[in-house]
């Protein structure tokens, strides 16, 4: 034991010597052959790096490593890292170049512990989609049992009751919880435990809350666990994109990584489909649609460790002989493994040299100061307080209180908004196959104009008289309609992009920001909603987000 240790040790102070000597000669061979602007050292730093350079720097990576006997797999790796495309020509093995090809015209077939990470982040998003429906039936009843509204016409007393319904029931606590304490505890709860650790946290969270909520007296009890709630989907919004992410292969990252909005509105579809079930539950029923959410983060909890932990993660914290362990789980073949290996790993090292040793105040200071990331920084900004801003939430959070407004009993309300649930789920499927065809902004120029139009329309529909049949059969049709274009264009792509865009050197904290941006603004949302409903009328508030 003692001898392992050593040698460990030993490994791991080979790995920081020689890490350091290379880092200059790395900068300096990198901007004499390429010559390139940041972005393109990032997205591919071996591009043009001479054959014996790049030979040379897998020996001594392998030898700093302790990989030493892969060298050679490694050499064929970096060579392949270096032109993905041109791999037929390269000197390989038949069964390596066989791996290769399944990965371009096969690109679903792929270990099982991928896709158990798959799973794991899926049902990491329904629970996010269940927590943000629980409301959604409860708030036909919750308000009337704290003495917030009146039982007849469920009317709040006064503007005071008007904000704190819309602080606890629209989601506003928990995002709040989330945009000014979970996402910001993203960052260091990864450095120290990892992806898998933050999720196991998080989840351990979203059990307890749920829970919590259904058995509380009080508002104020109410709001409490509401806002130790938002700690945990922050967490766990702000790492389980990223996690999917740093395990994806390349050509299908973007298809995986949107996984996240697809189970997202599973959760919701499932959250919907609950509310209705127990509507007729009697005094309880709103505590059970408010607990209920604990379900998926109990699988959560339990499967998280059965994923391999992300090479990345591995490799930025100076494990690389872990990360190594790791990718062999998650490609089908070693060549595949170290190609992804060496690449990272010189991505890796090219980042720490631009960005040098951070604190997590300076790494947030320069998601602002540089031009690279500033950009990320916009870009992620933009997609993101996009999603809140087209109105989806409104309807995720208050479709049974608009469909109430539109004349309809409580049962039907919650009907119709099971019929949202399950669109937003089924239209959500496309996205699969688009979102790596056709890129994240096309999928955004396309569906932007069509939600604009469906809401408007649904808006003007409640000025067809109550009494006609298509008053709720249209309100319902575009409402629905809206929900399709959202579900494979802004549904998807905001979580995508995001994880996707930062450098490593940012990328907690980038995402962090990211999340925060969207939650805080649907933590606004939710808030104000009530307000908003109530002062410009159903219409009115469809005209404005449809605006």
């Amino acid at each position: 034991m003692a001898d392992s240790k050593d040698a460990n040790s030993a490994q791991a102070e080979n790995y920081e010597k020689g890490a350091s000597a290379e880092q200059g000669r790395r900068r300096s061979v990198a901007d004499a052959n390429r010559g390139k602007n940041l972005d393109a050292k990032i997205s591919n730093p071996l591009a043009d790096v001479p054959r014996d350079e790049l030979f040379a720097d897998v020996e001594r990576f392998a030898q700093r490593t302790g990989l030493t006997a892969e060298t050679e797999l490694l050499k064929k790796g970096a060579l392949v890292a270096q032109n993905p495309a041109g791999f037929e020509d390269l000197d390989l093995a038949e069964d390596e170049k066989d791996a290769l090809r399944v990965e371009v015209n096969k690109k679903w077939s792929h270990p099982w512990k991928l896709y158990m990470t798959v799973i794991v982040c899926s049902i990491g998003a329904a629970v996010q989609g269940w927590d943000q429906t629980g409301t959604n039936g409860a708030n036909l009843s919750f308000p009337v049992v704290f003495g917030l509204s009146d039982e007849a016409t469920g009317t709040p007393f006064t503007d005071r009751e008007f904000w704190i319904i819309g602080l606890v029931n629209g989601m506003s606590a928990p995002y709040m919880g989330s945009c000014f304490c979970g996402c910001w505890l993203s960052d260091p709860s990864n450095y120290y435990l990892g992806r898998r650790g933050t999720i196991f946290v998080s989840a351990l969270i979203l059990i307890a809350t749920p829970i919590g909520g259904a058995v509380t007296h009080t508002w104020e009890q109410l709001f409490a666990t509401r806002i130790i709630m938002g700690v945990g989907m922050g967490l766990k919004g702000a790492t389980t994109p990223v996690f999917c992410a740093e395990n994806a292969p390349a050509a299908i990252r973007g298809a995986l990584v949107m996984t996240w909005q697809f189970w997202t509105a599973f959760g919701i579809f499932l959250g919907t489909a609950f509310n209705l079930a127990v509507w007729n539950a009697g005094p309880i029923g709103w505590r059970l649609q408010l607990g209920s959410a604990f379900i998926p983060a109990v699988p959560l909890a339990v499967l998280v460790y059965m994923c391999p932990e992300s090479p990345r993660w591995y490799i930025k914290h100076k494990k690389p002989a872990k990360a190594w362990a790791s990718l062999l789980k998650l490609r089908n073949h070693p060549i595949l493994a170290a190609r992804d290996l060496y690449y990272i790993s010189t991505q890796i090292e090219i980042e720490e040299q631009i960005v040098g040793e951070t604190s997590y105040l300076s790494r947030f200071m320069q998601l602002f100061t540089i031009p690279r990331v500033r950009r990320a920084t916009l870009a992620s900004f933009v997609v993101m307080i996009a999603q809140q801003m087209c109105g989806i939430n409104i309807i995720a959070f208050y479709s049974s209180t608009i469909f109430i407004q539109a004349g309809t009993s409580q049962f039907t309300a919650l009907l119709a908004s099971f019929g949202f649930g399950a669109v937003n789920f089924v239209f959500a499927i496309p996205a699969f196959f688009t979102i790596d065809t056709f890129g994240r902004r096309t999928l955004l120029l396309f569906t932007f104009p069509q939600m604009a139009w469906t809401l408007l329309a649904a808006g003007f529909s409640f000025y067809i008289p109550d009494s006609s049949a298509a008053h709720l059969g249209l309100i319902a049709f575009f409402v629905y309609l809206f929900c399709a274009f959202y579900s494979p264009g802004e549904g998807p792509v905001p979580f995508t992009y995001s994880a996707e865009v930062f450098p490593l050197s940012h990328r907690e904290v980038g995402m962090g920001w990211a999340v925060a941006t969207c939650l805080f603004w649907a933590g606004v949302l939710g808030l104000t909603f009530p307000k908003i409903l109530n002062a410009f009328t159903p219409t009115g508030a469809f005209g404005f987000f449809a605006a």
